[in-house]
């Protein structure tokens, strides 16, 4: 291994991942990958292209910049939504290239529109609705307004969707809040419809909603974390396995992240080890030097809580994460040198390390642990077999 660490993407989870939810979804139903913060840290440049092949042909992302390496990332023309930013300055880019954009007040709408004016080309908007988020989304007042501004302009938008986005469906806390955006939904789905407004496609369910609440499936589902083999909550697992007579997790990661040892270093009984007084030696012990740390995306709170592989055993990080290296307790791996592989996430002959190992000890959120997984480690696909 010539890089500090390497991120490896399996070709064959993620092919099973795509066909466990097709299937799930029905033929109906379009899936949109959500590949938004670096498609959750696995890499966009890796990834879509992965997706592409197995079938998918819907992308959604926040930003706009994310949508450009999306573009690039693609074989040929798929569709792809911005859910999130773009700016005022990269709209008529976005139009020009077919990317699909949520519109979420009034502001961006009459502006798109002027871009779509200036071009001569149609805009595709996925018109959002406020139904209890309150995070972004166009209310009823404003709802009125779009459809009149809609309907003079109509020979320069294109409503490919009508959409909202639930709060929280992977808890069961939630369920009457959820209930309450449903119906708001399709009460100004109703508004909308009565003024023949029709749009392409209605959608509001992330991947806890489309397994929680399967009539709010519809026309689209926009699946992120599920795609890369993790469940969005132990809520939604267990609903889905209860009446399961095979309780294996249909679900395969995707990511596994491996680095090396770069020095070996023995520490006597009393001496501290790395920055401050966190941890001290308590008998004589041999120390690795790893290189990665919290630029890495390994988190400082797992200062003295993580745990790496290093030949087929569990060691102990001990001492504060540096931005560089962590320090690991290799005194009982007799075989462990310089060069020795070590495992972040994944497998190591009969051990594993999940993601939600990090979760449990740090309270990081599976979706944050891949989220700040740096953009500069090496991305490698395991191809498919």
């Amino acid at each position: 291994m010539t890089d500090s660490s390497v991120i490896n993407i399996d070709e064959n989870s993620l092919q099973n991942n795509v066909a466990f939810l097709k299937k799930k979804m029905g033929t109906k139903v379009i899936i949109s990958a959500v590949v938004k913060a670096n498609a959750y840290g696995h890499g966009i440049e890796q990834i879509v292209p992965l997706f592409e092949k197995h079938g998918i042909n819907h992308f959604s992302v926040f930003s706009y910049d994310e949508a450009i390496r999306v573009y690039n990332s693609l074989s040929e023309h798929q569709t792809i939504m911005i859910m999130g930013w773009i700016a005022d300055a990269e709209l008529t880019d976005a139009i020009e290239k077919g990317i699909e954009l949520y519109v979420f007040n009034i502001e961006r709408l009459r502006l798109a529109i002027e871009c779509a004016k200036q071009l001569n080309k149609k805009v595709c908007i996925h018109l959002e609705a406020e139904t209890g988020m309150n995070r972004s989304g166009i209310n009823d007042e404003g709802l009125v307004k779009a459809i009149s501004i809609i309907k003079e302009n109509e020979q320069y938008v294109n409503l490919a969707g009508f959409c909202t986005h639930l709060a929280g469906a992977e808890s069961i806390s939630n369920h009457s809040r959820i209930q309450k955006q449903l119906k708001k939904y399709h009460k100004m789905l109703t508004v909308l419809e009565s003024n023949d407004i029709k749009p392409t496609y209605k959608h509001v369910a992330n991947s806890a909603a489309a397994f929680i609440y399967p009539k709010a499936r519809m026309d689209i589902v926009r699946i992120g974390i599920m795609l890369y083999g993790f469940w969005s909550s132990i809520e939604v697992f267990i609903q889905y396995i209860n009446n399961k007579t095979n309780k294996t997790d249909p679900l395969d990661r995707i990511l596994s992240w491996k680095s090396q040892i770069m020095s070996i270093k023995e520490v006597k009984c009393g001496e501290f080890v790395s920055y401050g007084i966190s941890y001290l030696a308590q008998t004589d012990i041999k120390t690795a030097l790893i290189p990665i740390g919290y630029a890495s995306g390994y988190s400082r709170s797992l200062s003295n809580k993580g745990r790496v592989l290093i030949q087929g055993q569990r060691c102990s990080v001990i001492g504060v994460v540096n931005m560089n290296m962590i320090i690991a307790d290799v005194s009982n791996v007799a075989n462990a040198e310089v060069g020795s592989e070590v495992v972040i996430i994944g497998k190591q002959n009969d051990l594993e390390i999940k993601v939600s190992a990090f979760s449990d000890i740090s309270d990081e959120l599976n979706y944050e642990v891949l989220a700040h997984l740096s953009g500069l480690i090496k991305r490698t696909i395991i191809e498919k077999i």
